[in-house]
């Protein structure tokens, strides 16, 4: 499994630390309490690290912190300066002060000063628009979870319905591929924009055995290319790509908006035990920076952005030591997860920092 170095916690450690006048103000005694028993540095942290190109938010917060999603705590942001992302650029350098126990965001003694002190980033709030400066370093991988944002689609039953359908292919083709033409039936709400799904299989929790959505399957996308004149008409259209072929029945919906690619890692708001409902691809396994679901979502208090913490289900077994006795063992942690998709019982998340796979049943938590 390939290093995981996502950075979406230190986009806050620039962004606080660059403003002067919040770094300054000392922490509370309580406040100092919270952050040394959930948010120490690690043993081994360096005194400071050039931020470069393919660095990633939650990777710098890592070298630094012993759970690289708590960075809130250590800056004591709320949650509204967490939704006002700041930005760090290739060239600056992240500094540890330890006799503060604080991180800085400086520049090169070559840029200007000596790096430190007055010569300290100050950073401005950046509004969060579709074309972002594609210099900033991001919160996460963007190649790792750019498909996931727009194309699995967890769907309630009979959501897919009403939606326009594909009811009949180009002359001579029974799928289609890029290029071909389909015709649609169904309104199109003035989209010309579509992406074709095909129903998947149900997803059922863990827990209860209850299907709780199901996960469709993305077959490509489509655009329009003449729109029925009356009721009895189809709609033209033509595939512009294709990830697997279409045909007649499967459904469309529209093109989403381009997606926002930095969130800001928090723990969630309340207590959360989840467990794994499947791994994206219909796999056994998955690994570092792969994508899974799991069985909470709008519903249950998850946002974009929530760590959970993945625990191996503890099993229970008998203890030939007591009359073959049955006790459960201990969950045992093994990684974190990334949630950057939530619908209202299901949530998709990015595995990080596993030391061993993950398996559909295990459990998701919040972080102790």
């Amino acid at each position: 499994m390939k290093k995981f170095s996502t950075a979406t916690a230190f986009l806050a450690f620039a962004s606080i630390l660059a403003s002067a006048s919040a770094m300054s103000r000392p922490l509370s005694p309580e406040a100092h309490a919270q952050i040394t028993t959930r948010c120490e540095f690690l043993p081994n942290a360096p005194d400071q690290h050039l931020v470069v190109r393919g660095d990633t938010l939650w990777g710098i917060s890592a070298m630094f912190l012993q759970h690289p999603w708590c960075w809130p705590q250590v800056w004591g942001l709320n949650r509204d300066q967490i939704n006002d992302p700041h930005w760090i650029y290739p060239g600056q350098i992240v500094y540890f002060d330890r006799a503060a126990g604080r991180l800085r965001l400086g520049v090169p003694p070559s840029a200007g000063g000596n790096g430190r002190g007055s010569a300290d980033v100050r950073l401005s709030p950046q509004i969060r628009m579709q074309n972002l400066d594609k210099d900033a370093i991001p919160s996460i991988p963007p190649g790792d979870i750019e498909p996931f944002l727009s194309q699995p689609l967890i769907v309630e039953e009979e959501e897919l319905a009403n939606t326009p359908r594909i009811m009949a292919a180009q002359e001579g083709h029974v799928n289609l591929a890029t290029g071909d033409k389909a015709y649609v039936r169904g309104d199109l709400h003035g989209g010309t924009s579509f992406q074709g799904f095909r129903p998947g299989q149900p997803l059922k929790d863990p827990e209860t055995n209850k299907i709780i959505g199901y996960e469709a399957v993305y077959l490509g996308t489509l655009k329009l290319e003449r729109a029925a004149k009356t009721d009895n008409e189809a709609h033209t259209f033509t595939v512009v790509s294709s990830k697997e072929e279409m045909g007649v029945g499967d459904r469309l919906l529209p093109v989403p908006p381009t997606p926002l690619l930095n969130y800001m890692p928090h723990p969630p708001a309340q207590q959360v035990n989840a467990r794994v409902v499947s791994i994206y691809g219909g796999v056994a396994h998955a690994g570092q920076n792969q994508v899974v679901s799991v069985n909470r979502g709008k519903n249950e208090g998850l946002d974009l952005g929530t760590v959970l913490e993945l625990y191996r289900y503890g099993p229970v077994v008998q203890d030939t030591t007591d009359n073959k006795r049955a006790v459960k063992l201990p969950d045992e942690r093994y990684g974190s997860l990334f949630v950057f998709r939530v619908f209202n019982n299901i949530s998709y998340g990015l595995v990080m920092q596993v030391k061993d796979s993950v398996q559909v049943g295990d459990v998701a938590r919040s972080p102790e």
